[in-house]
């Protein structure tokens, strides 16, 4: 029996999080997900109100929430069988990894930006650590997006799915991901590698030139050989660029007109541990949607899963759409 899909949204009652939050309730209500909403009061508030009498804080925060919750779907709710409302009190990262934990959650849909005050929310080191340690995908959305107001919106919004890939072993779940949606939105599929200058001594250069060719040529390859099995609807297209991952990756969104990128969160062979590193730089330069994939545990997906095994990693709900 497949369990039911959940999705997590946490949301700091800011226009950002109102954005984040209509992704969220669109996906849940296709898919037929439960939606749970996370209120998280900060520690230094909550002692305040405690030292005032009877705490309130924790109550008034829930209503805050129900409230937000009607003015941003209005007479959209109904889609959604199952919502839930949490407020909780800590540091915002470890909040959100541990009621995602708890509730076995399969995807956190979140906002790249928030409020200022006590309350802030998905400032910088927030949301990327929330990519450095989380297991479960993270859909960030910018925080200039006002979200969809229905399903069809999401692809005029999405317009163009983007994956960067690295080649290594993750890929062919990440690209089972990227195909998957770009088919469920009937959007593009652009595939992009990026080739990071190596850093050498000027009596090296001849020498680096071959090197950089030969990775070129190979890094062609394994693109053509990545699109060859992909359906003709998602017009699936292969680049290879140079320079600097992260800029490189928002350059490429911005010419191709992407408004989703695909990326892994998975550490380099050649240049070790990055978790979240590149994807965080992304959604710095990019301004769009990032849905940020991490590691599948070893022996779950093969590198030649680019079919039904991949497909499953996305979720169950992928199937039925």
């Amino acid at each position: 029996m497949i369990a039911r899909p959940s999705v997590l949204c946490p949301v700091d009652f800011s226009a950002s999080s109102r954005g984040a939050l209509r992704y969220a309730g669109t996906i849940a209500a296709h898919f037929g997900a439960r939606l749970t909403l996370l209120a998280i009061n900060d520690p230094l508030l909550q002692e305040a109100d405690e030292l005032d009498g009877p705490a309130h804080l924790a109550e008034d925060t829930r209503k805050e929430l129900e409230r937000f919750v009607r003015q941003t779907f209005a007479q959209r709710l109904q889609g959604i069988s199952d919502i839930r409302l949490q407020v909780t009190t800590g540091k915002s990262a470890p909040e959100i990894l541990r009621v995602a934990r708890e509730s076995g959650c399969d995807l956190i849909v979140m906002s790249s930006h928030g409020v200022t005050g006590f309350r802030k929310m998905f400032f910088g080191s927030t949301t990327e650590r929330v990519l450095r340690e989380t297991t479960v995908p993270v859909l960030v959305t910018p925080g200039s997006d006002a979200g969809p107001e229905k399903l069809e919106d999401v692809t005029r919004l999405v317009r163009r799915v983007l994956a960067p890939v690295d080649l290594t072993g993750a890929t062919a779940h990440q690209l089972g991901i990227a195909r998957a949606l770009a088919e469920a939105i009937h959007a593009p599929l652009v595939l992009v590698h990026v080739i990071e200058p190596i850093r050498a001594l000027a009596t090296a250069q001849p020498q680096l030139a071959r090197v950089d060719a030969e990775r070129r040529y190979r890094a062609e390859r394994e693109l053509e050989r990545a699109i060859e099995n992909m359906p003709p609807a998602i017009r699936p297209e292969a680049l290879v660029a140079y320079g600097e991952p992260a800029e490189e990756i928002a350059k490429v969104a911005t010419d191709r007109d992407a408004g989703l990128i695909v990326m892994g969160l998975h550490s380099s062979a050649l240049l070790g541990p990055r978790m979240g590193s590149v994807t965080y730089r992304v959604l710095c330069l990019a301004h769009r949607l990032v849905l940020a994939i991490p590691p599948v545990p070893a022996g779950s997906i093969g590198l030649g899963a680019t079919g039904e095994g991949a497909r499953d990693a996305v979720s169950p709900a992928i199937e039925q759409s």
